[in-house]
């Protein structure tokens, strides 16, 4: 599993697990974004980048993986 790198915060393989284990278990990526709020996680666009977001606050974790979109 890779890693993703934005501003020195690194998404951890753990974090990553989760999201791919979420995104299999879903039906659609809005089903997805739903699941993964339940767990605490958001997901955003940013200049065309899809960004994990820690809820509620909004904090940006890391880039998403493109093969997550």
């Amino acid at each position: 599993m890779s890693q993703a790198d934005i501003g020195g915060a690194v998404i951890d393989e753990g974090l990553l697990d989760l999201l791919q284990q979420e995104r299999s278990k879903a039906l659609s990526a809005r089903e997805w974004k739903f699941r993964l709020a339940g767990f605490g996680y958001g997901i955003k666009d940013v200049n065309g980048a899809r960004i994990v977001t820690k809820l509620p606050q909004g904090t940006e974790i890391g880039v998403l993986p493109s093969n997550l979109g």
